[in-house]
């Protein structure tokens, strides 16, 4: 019923724009925010979703994860801050009910300060409620936030005690049982940093991955996204893109894992309201070229 009633109204309101624009009639730019604004509020109000299927890029980290064997080593790096959130915190929440639903450790850390606050929420709002028989230090850990940037890639790729001594809580790394056989990164199975600027993926794999031989994977703000593209598939075997690759990458865990259906995956409810808006700035496009090769027709004519 929302789909019906949206797509009366938007093609309503382009229909009377492009006939306003064959009869050589100014559409003023306000009526064209108002209507994008429309658009995105009854995508919004109406919860619109379209099917997402994974593309290469977003499948191979998929598949990456789930065909580790269980109890495999997993670093997942919080390299953002709130700015960056509502897009790539999707991405980290469904990494995190990937790799503990399958059983792997999942080590946190971050780069960011602002990193190791949104970590928090995660651990509070998604980890405990959702995995209540992951146990600390057993199943996952933080180590929390080191300043340093590159600095810190540096030191743990040779040993993670010289740049941590103890996680987040206090706790001495040798005290946790998920670090009897973890010397430094190169122990690790696979590397996820989550972020959109610097440092991030691409520092990640320059300073870790490629030198300690590790996998790498990485989800990346829409803007960052293309600049990381190259590293794939030789030194990234993936990257999510932006919202359209976290909400891939949430279709196919609910695909693989139904119970995830009904948990919160806001990069698919945020699809709807982009897809929306994407197809009416396309429409404008279309109808301004209409009206343009019409006025030339015109005044050649005259």
């Amino acid at each position: 019923m929302g789909l019906i009633v949206s797509a009366v109204v938007i093609g309503g309101g382009l229909l009377w724009m492009l006939y306003l624009s064959i009869k050589g009639q100014d559409v003023d730019r306000r009526i064209v925010y108002l209507f994008v604004g429309a658009t995105v509020a009854l995508a919004i109000i109406f919860r619109l979703e379209f099917g997402e299927v994974a593309t290469p890029i977003v499948k191979s980290v998929f598949d990456k994860i789930e065909n580790l064997p269980a109890g495999s080593k997993i670093v997942l790096s919080y390299d953002f801050d709130p700015a960056m959130a509502p897009e790539v915190n999707p991405m980290a929440n469904a990494f995190i009910r990937h790799i503990l639903e399958k059983k792997h450790r999942l080590y946190f850390m971050s780069l960011w300060a602002t990193g190791q606050s949104l970590l928090s929420v995660s651990l509070n709002d998604l980890l405990k409620p959702e995995f209540p028989d992951a146990k600390y230090g057993v199943d996952y850990c933080n180590l929390g936030y080191k300043a340093g940037a590159e600095g810190v890639l540096n030191v743990v790729i040779t040993n993670f005690r010289k740049m941590f001594p103890s996680d987040a809580n206090g706790n001495s790394l040798d005290s946790l049982p998920m670090f009897k056989d973890v010397e430094s990164l190169k122990d690790m199975d696979l590397l996820i940093s989550v972020g959109g600027g610097k440092p991030g993926v691409k520092e990640w794999v320059l300073f870790a991955g490629d030198p300690g031989k590790v996998a790498m994977a990485g989800g990346s703000a829409a803007v960052s996204a293309p600049l990381l593209y190259p590293y794939w598939p030789r030194q990234l075997i993936g990257l999510l893109g932006g919202t359209k690759g976290a909400a891939e990458y949430e279709a196919e865990l609910i695909k693989t894992y139904p119970r995830f259906k009904d948990k919160s995956m806001p990069a698919l409810r945020m699809m709807g309201p982009q897809t929306m808006a994407h197809v009416v700035i396309i429409a404008f496009i279309v109808i301004g070229n209409v009206a343009y090769f019409r006025s030339r027709k015109k005044g050649g004519q005259s």
